[in-house]
């Protein structure tokens, strides 16, 4: 199954320049134009904009070898090992690229972890 994220990986790669564009959208707007507004999530969605914008932003600026190894990690929910054999480079490799991901991201977001934010607050 690594291998099917290694092709799925190559091909998101070729829309990589259409990403990065929508990343940088998105952070200078803070909006999100696929999610639909709803009334009763306007609040939540002021409060958690300044995060989603320094979010995209700092996922703009990571190079192509850290964002596909933390949305594989993260996103994609696989193991060091599997994220290893998808992209082809050694564990160290994904290991060193995650932990330089990790730093950007958490530089960018002043300490903020966005993953501990809940499915209301979005």
């Amino acid at each position: 199954m690594p291998w099917l994220y290694g092709i799925i990986t190559n091909v998101i790669g070729l829309h990589r320049r259409a990403e990065v564009r929508g990343y940088r959208a998105m952070a200078r707007t803070g909006e999100d134009p696929v999610v639909a507004a709803f009334d009763e999530r306007v609040a939540a969605r002021v409060s958690a904009s300044a995060t989603r914008q320094r979010l995209a932003t700092a996922l703009a600026k990571l190079g192509r070898g850290e964002r596909d190894v933390l949305l594989l990690i993260a996103w994609g929910d696989l193991t060091y090992e599997e994220t290893a054999q998808a992209l082809q480079v050694p564990i160290g490799t994904v290991r060193s690229r995650l932990s330089r991901a990790r730093r950007k991201v958490a530089h960018a977001l002043g300490g903020v972890n966005p993953a501990e934010t809940s499915e209301d607050d979005q």
